[in-house]
């Protein structure tokens, strides 16, 4: 589900990893084999759709993507934004809600090295997978405090992106 969720499949991360957390606090399933998976198959997904554009091109987007939801205006956008803030952009949209399957479109258009692209991937999906995991782990009983928890932790990741953004360009301005 992870894979799917990750590739351009608009299907919601929530549905699997939350329930998986609860299953874990259960007994009834292994915790750290459901963060491998849930970040496995986000990054298999990402790495699927990297592979699409670095392959085929800006053609394929453009020709078949009006059929999963990404228009012109929306690919140029996922486009301008990776050009203009690069690798750290792979990583942050990871943690963005709607963002997160089509970052990896324009990483492989712009030929994103692969280890860095994995590495910035991984990193932003465990994440992701983490915070779903706690939730169903630690209140997946109640589906109405995870709606409300889910918006505040949206919040917070937001805080997150920039300020791990800030410090990221700190480094490498100050590296070169």
């Amino acid at each position: 589900m992870m894979f799917l969720e990750s590739s351009f499949f608009p299907f919601p991360s929530e549905v699997a990893m939350i329930p998986a957390g609860y299953l874990a606090s259960k007994g009834e399933m292994n915790l750290s084999a459901a963060f491998l998976c849930g970040v496995g198959g986000s990054l298999a997904g990402a790495i699927f759709n990297y592979y699409l554009c670095y392959f085929f091109g800006r053609n394929l987007v453009e020709k078949y993507g009006k059929f999963i939801g990404i228009t012109d205006e929306k690919f140029a956008k996922f486009e301008d934004f990776f050009n203009r803030h690069g690798e750290i952009s792979t990583f942050n949209c990871r943690l963005i809600p709607g963002i997160r399957q089509y970052i990896s479109l324009p990483a492989g258009l712009a030929k994103m090295n692969i280890f860095r692209f994995s590495i910035f991937t991984g990193l932003g999906a465990g994440i992701w997978v983490a915070i779903l995991l706690a939730l169903g782990y630690f209140i997946g009983e109640n589906e109405n405090l995870i709606k409300e928890k889910l918006h505040l932790i949206t919040i917070l990741l937001f805080i997150f992106i920039v300020l791990s953004s800030v410090i990221y360009l700190f480094f490498v301005k100050r590296s070169k």
